[in-house]
Parts: C-alpha cells; structure tokens; sequence
C-alpha cells in the first residue's frame, strides 16, 4: 500500500441509504478516502445486468458528512461502471467493497446477487474487490459485529492484493459471537424454487416466487459449514466462467463439420 491513503468505492445493491452501505462507509474512512456511488433504489437479485435501453441518472449527494457519494438511477453494476468512468476517470480506486448486504450471499446465491455483481464489475476494471454480506434481512440490521473482520479484511487486500480477476466473497452470521474467519469454498447448494399462484381481483393469477435452500454438500470447508458454526466464511471468487476441467472431453467428440 502506497504511503498516501487509498481511495475506496464503496457500492451496494440495497440503496444509497440503507444501513448496511452507511456501516462500511464508515468502517472504509478509517482506512482511506471513501466515494460512494449506489443504486437510488433498492436493486436485490439484478445480478450483473446493466441499462442500456434508457438513460443513467448520477447525481451527487450530501447524506453523509465528509464523504463524497452519488446517487445513481441504474443497478449495482452501473454504478460501478459510471464510478470509473465519470468519477474516477480512468484513474481507478485501491479498493472497491460493495455492501454490506441485508442478507447471505454464500453459495450460488452469488449468481443472483447485485451486492456481489458490483464487486465482481469491479475486479474487472482490476480493483482489488471485495462483497460483504450479513444472515440479517432486516433493515434493523445490526452490523457492528461485523466491523473489526470487515476492517481486518479490507486491510489485508489493501496491503497484500488479490490474483489477477480474483475478488472476495465475505459472508458473516447472524450472533454477535463471530468465532473467526474461514477461507472456504463454495457450497453445492440450490434454491427450489416454487411459484405461489395468486389472484387478483379480476381473478387473473399472479405470483410470488419462494422456495427452499437446499444444501446438498457436508463438507467442512464451504461458506455454508463456517455460518451454520459462527464463522465469517471468505471464498474467493473468479469471473472466468470457463469449465476448464471440461475442454479435455469436449476435445473428444466428433463433429461431422
């Protein structure tokens, strides 16, 4: 880390002024300088979608004392997107953290996640970059348990870097009693998903998607195992989507073109 202090984009999918973003802004200025960019709205399961049929709102803010933020129109991928394109421009931050999500983003369920689609946007401008998520739905959340593995994480990205189109995966439970962290895997788990049918009052259906985290992995070293017993569990993540182990059989068949 150079002797100056870096800058850190701080980003999230539940909204510029939802508890959990206001946490790590806050947990962010004792290490650096902190900008802000966030979604006006909340934006849970966007994914890593981006705008491109309408245009992007950006406009600067004065919510919190000291820190510069910006209010954006689009998802969380957007914002991060415009951050470095029109507020950093070009000269990208030490450290992108997106959170601290209003819920677990362990497993698969980073596919579906706007928190992690921000951090994952990140790491490829190459930021160092991190998403930060908390087993409490809740805007009463309480995150201040979280804070000190918040801080001692962002420190050690910030001083020791990450591999190239590498970024952090940071889940915490839900007890005030975090036992320490765990550098893990990715659960083999799922969503079954179920559609509830419903009517309205021109009896045309509508419905509501709900379902059952199935956890079909008892290993010990998964995000899943280190929650269940109080653990911070830290996966790294890539965006390479490639099945490498895969190519050698694929190389295999024969195509008659």
């Amino acid at each position: 880390m150079s002797s100056t202090r870096p800058t850190i984009l701080v980003v999230n999918d539940d909204g510029i002024t939802a508890p959990g973003i206001k946490a790590l802004m806050h947990a962010m200025k004792e290490l650096g300088k902190v900008v802000v960019v966030a979604p006006d709205s909340p934006q849970s399961g966007m994914g890593h979608a981006i705008t491109i049929g309408s245009p992007l709102r950006l406009d600067k803010m004065e919510l919190y004392e000291d820190i510069e933020s910006y209010s954006c129109s689009g998802t969380p991928v957007d914002c991060v997107k415009l951050a470095v394109t029109k507020i950093f421009k070009g000269k990208k931050p030490d450290l992108c953290v997106s959170g601290i999500n209003h819920g677990l983003n362990n497993s698969i369920n980073i596919l579906y996640s706007g928190t992690m689609s921000a951090a994952v946007e990140g790491a490829i401008e190459s930021i160092p970059s991190i998403g930060f998520s908390l087993d409490d739905y809740t805007l009463q959340a309480d995150f201040s348990h979280c804070i000190k593995f918040v801080k001692e994480i962002a420190q050690q990205v910030l001083q020791n870097g990450l591999p190239a189109a590498t970024l952090l995966n940071v889940n915490f439970p839900n007890t005030h009693h975090i036992k320490g962290i765990k550098i893990c895997r990715q659960a083999n788990a799922k969503w079954a998903e179920e559609f509830d049918e419903r009517h309205d009052p021109y009896k045309r259906p509508y419905y509501w998607l709900t379902g059952v985290f199935q956890v079909n992995d008892k290993g010990e070293d998964t995000d899943v195992w280190a929650l269940e017993n109080h653990y911070a569990s830290v996966v790294p993540v890539q965006f390479d989507m490639t099945a490498h182990h895969a190519i050698p059989l694929l190389n295999n068949w024969k195509f008659n073109t």
